[in-house]
C-alpha cells in the first residue's frame, strides 16, 4: 500500500521544471504475476518517442508483451509491461532478468542524457543498403545474385513485401576484407546495379527504387522498414491487389471530445512484435500516446490508445482518421505475411544467399518475407516466408525438391505462418478501458489471470 500511495503522490505532484535531477526507475519482478514477468518504468521526463524506445528494447530481446498499461500525462512517463519468452513462459533465468533490467536502465539513462535518435545504432563495420520498389517473383534472387557477383557478403538483412511493394534493409561487407566497402567507384556500381533490379520492367505501376549505401551508420531494421514502406505509400491498396487474409486487423479511430483525446482501438490476431509495430506507426505519424492499454488472449490482441498530435491537438478530420486507420492496418499486415516458413542453417560463404534464393525461385516459389543473419562463428541462419507464384500454399512435393537441393540437414520446414480462424466482426463500439471488460465479442478471448 505504501508503494502504491507513493506512486499516486508522484502522479499528482510531479517535480517542477526546476529540479536538478531526473527521477527514473526500472523494476523487473517475477513475483507480481503468476504467468508473466512484471516490468515497470517510471521517469520524471516525457519526450516524444520514449514509449517506442522502450518497446523496441523489449522487442529486440524477443520478449512478448501480453499486457501493458501506458500513462504519460503531466510530464511524467509511467509504463507497466507483462512479458513472456517465445514459449509463453515468464523469464526465470536470473542472468536474463538482470540483462533485461540493465538494457532498460541503459536506454533510460541514454534518453535522459542526450537527444535520442529513435531506432539508430551506429556502426562502421558494414555497408548499409536500403531498397524500395515494386514486388515481383524472383526479386530477392536477383538482388542476391548482384551482391554475390560484386563480392559482397550479406551479414544480415530483412526484406518485407506488402501491397505489391517491397522494402529491404541489407548489411554487407567486402568478401575479402570482411569490412565495409570504401571504394567509391565500387559502391557506385553496386548502387546502379541494384537500382536496375528494383526498377525491373516497369509494368502498369511505375516502380520507385531508392537506395543508399553508407559505411558510417546503421539503423534498427524493423523501424526503418516501416518508415520506408510508409514513405512508399504501401497503405494505399492497389486496385489489382486484394488482401485475402484470415487475420485482417480491425482498427477504429474515435473522437473523445470530453477528454480532448482521439481514441484508437485495435483488434487483431496476436503475434510477436505487434506492440512495436503499432507504436512505431503512431510515433512516425507524429502522434503521442498519453494513455494506453494492451491485453492479449490465447490468439487475439486488443490495444487501446489515447492520442494527440505532437502539436497537442486530437485528430480533427475524418480524412485524417481514415489515414490513421489505413496506416495502422498496413503496419500490422507487413509482418503477418501468410505462407510456409523455410529456415536454412549452414556455414556462411560468398553467394550462399544467392544460391538459396535461386533454388526457391526455380521451384516456382516467391519470397514474401525474409530475415538473414550471420553469427560470429560464421553460421548463417536464413528464414523465408514463401508461397507459390500464384499466391497459393506450397505443395509438399516442391518442399521435398528444395530440401534435396539445399540439403535436408540444412533446411527446416517450420510450417504455415499465422494460420488461424478469422476474427468475428466487431458488433459494438467500445472504448475508455472499462468497456473492454463488459461484452467480449472475441472468440476464445481470455484475459491473463493473476496479472492485475
Amino acid at each position: 500500500m505504501d508503494d502504491e500511495f507513493a506512486k499516486l503522490i508522484r502522479r499528482v505532484n510531479p517535480p517542477s521544471s526546476g529540479f536538478c535531477s531526473i527521477f527514473c526507475r526500472v523494476v523487473v519482478d517475477n513475483g507480481a504475476c503468476e504467468h508473466a514477468t512484471f516490468i515497470q518504468v517510471d521517469m520524471s521526463v516525457n519526450k516524444h518517442g520514449i514509449l517506442l524506445e522502450l518497446v523496441q528494447v523489449l522487442s529486440d530481446l524477443n520478449l512478448n508483451v501480453i499486457k501493458a498499461y501506458v500513462s504519460s500525462d503531466a510530464g511524467w512517463f509511467m509504463d507497466v509491461f507483462y512479458v513472456t519468452d517465445n514459449h509463453g513462459n515468464k523469464i526465470t533465468d536470473e542472468d536474463t532478468l538482470i540483462y533485461v533490467e540493465k538494457s532498460l536502465e541503459t536506454k533510460v539513462r541514454f534518453l535522459n542524457s542526450v537527444k535520442s535518435s529513435v531506432g539508430s545504432t551506429p556502426s562502421k563495420d558494414y555497408n548499409l543498403i536500403e531498397l524500395t520498389g515494386s514486388d515481383r517473383p524472383g526479386l530477392v534472387s536477383e538482388l542476391s545474385a548482384v551482391l554475390a557477383d560484386m563480392g559482397c557478403n550479406v551479414v544480415n538483412a530483412e526484406i518485407w513485401t506488402h501491397n505489391a511493394r517491397a522494402a529491404a534493409v541489407i548489411h554487407v561487407v567486402d568478401h575479402s576484407t570482411r569490412l565495409a566497402i570504401q571504394d567509391p567507384k565500387r559502391v557506385s556500381m553496386i548502387k546502379e546495379l541494384l537500382f536496375n533490379v528494383m526498377r525491373g520492367d516497369g509494368g502498369v505501376r511505375t516502380p520507385s527504387a531508392r537506395m543508399s549505401v553508407s559505411s558510417p551508420g546503421g539503423t534498427h531494421r524493423g523501424r526503418r522498414l516501416h518508415q520506408m514502406l510508409f514513405a512508399d505509400r504501401d497503405f494505399e491498396r492497389p486496385d489489382d491487389v486484394e488482401f485475402k487474409s484470415s487475420k485482417e486487423p480491425r482498427v477504429s479511430v474515435l473522437d473523445c471530445s470530453d477528454r480532448d483525446y482521439t481514441v484508437v482501438t485495435i483488434r487483431c490476431l496476436d503475434r510477436p512484435k505487434l506492440l512495436f509495430d503499432t507504436v512505431c506507426c503512431l510515433t512516425d505519424m507524429e502522434y503521442v500516446v498519453f494513455h494506453g492499454t494492451v491485453i492479449t488472449g490465447r490468439m487475439e490482441a486488443y490495444q487501446e490508445y489515447y492520442i494527440r498530435h505532437v502539436d497537442g491537438f486530437p485528430i480533427s478530420s475524418e480524412a485524417e482518421q481514415q489515414r490513421v486507420i489505413e496506416c495502422l492496418e498496413a503496419a500490422i499486415e507487413r509482418r503477418t505475411t501468410e505462407g510456409l516458413e523455410l529456415e536454412v542453417v549452414t556455414d556462411d560463404r560468398l553467394g550462399l544467399l544467392s544460391d538459396i534464393t535461386r533454388i526457391i525461385r526455380e521451384n516456382g516459389l516467391r519470397i514474401k518475407r525474409a530475415e538473414i543473419s550471420t553469427s560470429d562463428g560464421g553460421k548463417a541462419k536464413d528464414s523465408f516466408i514463401v508461397m507459390d507464384v500464384g499466391g497459393n500454399s506450397v505443395d509438399p512435393g516442391t518442399v521435398e525438391l528444395i530440401q534435396k537441393e539445399i540439403g535436408q540437414g540444412c533446411l527446416k520446414v517450420k510450417g504455415s505462418s499465422f494460420l488461424s480462424p478469422k476474427l468475428p466482426k466487431e458488433t459494438s463500439r467500445s472504448f475508455l478501458f472499462g468497456n473492454l471488460f463488459k461484452g467480449r465479442s472475441f472468440q476464445s478471448f481470455k484475459l491473463i489471470k493473476s496479472c492485475s
